[in-house]
Parts: C-alpha cells; sequence; structure tokens
C-alpha cells in the first residue's frame, strides 16, 4: 500500500467512518499503531509460516505488515465481515498471496475447506472479541482452536480483558502482553494448545 499522506487519510476517514456506524465491529476509531502491530507479529515464526489467518484486517494496517514478512511461498487469508473493507483490501493490496473473503471467523473451518486450504500456522485478530455474545465469541475461539495445524498459535489484541476466559478455556496456554504505546493501550494473548 503506498505510504503517502492521501493514501493515509483515505485510509483513516473508511477506517473510522465504519467505526462510527458500527462501533462493536470495530475495537478503536483509529487503526492500530506500529507498536502494537510488531508487538502482535512478534510471536511469529516468519521461515516456517506458510498459512496465516486475519480475523478483521479492517483497512490493513496489519495485514501489509503481515505481508511484508511472511515468507515468499507463504500465504495470508484475510476474513472480513464488512463489505466495505473487503473492497477496499482488494483494491489496496494487490498481492498474489492474500486471498480476501466476505465472511465471518465462526466460518474459518468451512472457509479454509471451501478455498482447499491447510489448516493455519497462525490466526492473527483484532476483531473486539470481549464485545461480542459469549456464545459467538466460545464459538469463534472454539473453530480457531480447530483451524490451528498443531504447533500452531492464536494471536489476538484486545483493548479489554474480557475475552481472557474464553481463551483459557480453549487454549493450553495463554501468555498476556500489554502495548500502551497504541490508542488505545491493548491487551495482547499468544494462545496455543
Amino acid at each position: 500500500m503506498p505510504e503517502n499522506s492521501g493514501s493515509s487519510l483515505k485510509q483513516l476517514a473508511l477506517f473510522a467512518g465504519n467505526f462510527l456506524r458500527h462501533p462493536y465491529m470495530l475495537g478503536s476509531i483509529i487503526p492500530s499503531s506500529r507498536f502494537l502491530v510488531d508487538q502482535v507479529l512478534e510471536p511469529v515464526d516468519w521461515e516456517r509460516a506458510r498459512l496465516l489467518v486475519e480475523y478483521g484486517p479492517g483497512v490493513g494496517t496489519v495485514t501489509a505488515q503481515i505481508l511484508k514478512r511472511m515468507h515468499p511461498q507463504a500465504r495470508l487469508l484475510a476474513i472480513e465481515t464488512n463489505g466495505d473493507f473487503v473492497r477496499y483490501l482488494r483494491r489496496c493490496l494487490p498481492d498474489p498471496r492474500l486471498h480476501v473473503v466476505h465472511d465471518s471467523a465462526a466460518q474459518v473451518g468451512a472457509v479454509l475447506t471451501r478455498l482447499s486450504l491447510p489448516a493455519a500456522d497462525y490466526i492473527i485478530s483484532g476483531i473486539p472479541l470481549g464485545s461480542f455474545p459469549d456464545a459467538l465469541k466460545a464459538e469463534i475461539v472454539g473453530k480457531t482452536r480447530q483451524a490451528l495445524a498443531p504447533g500452531g498459535s492464536f494471536l489476538v489484541y484486545q483493548f479489554t480483558a474480557r475475552v481472557l476466559p474464553v481463551l483459557e478455556r480453549s487454549f493450553g496456554s495463554v501468555q498476556r502482553r500489554f502495548e500502551r504505546r497504541n490508542i488505545p493501550p491493548a491487551q495482547l494473548f499468544v494462545c496455543a494448545a
């Protein structure tokens, strides 16, 4: 994605406008800071990872960084429920390794099957799971665990800890981190079976 101010302003306007229309679907009114993105992606073994999945890529702040860092043979599946963001990502990130799907994270297994993709090495999520109804939150986390390859990890960033209990019920190991250099400050969870 071009790093010019016009592109950044369009990205910010699209993100903020969608936040105002759908505040519970986005965790923040502005995209994630570079500090948060770096910390979210720090656990990824870029040489080993061949399939990464991102839930709720929004305007592609994290997506663009994943594409920059991932192996040339790796693939990235971005699952987004917002049609405006899906169109934006398809237009602005024309990388052949990226596949943007207009669907729900709760359908991750079905999407992988439909696209003939293997289990994911990493699933990265910035969707505001903590604000979702308990049943949906548990469904997404459970299906995420099923969609991970052996040794895979679920990397979650949130602005509250409300998702922690469901993560701990579903994963054998949940490591918690904080990133204060973000607006708002974020909590990160590295989840492994």
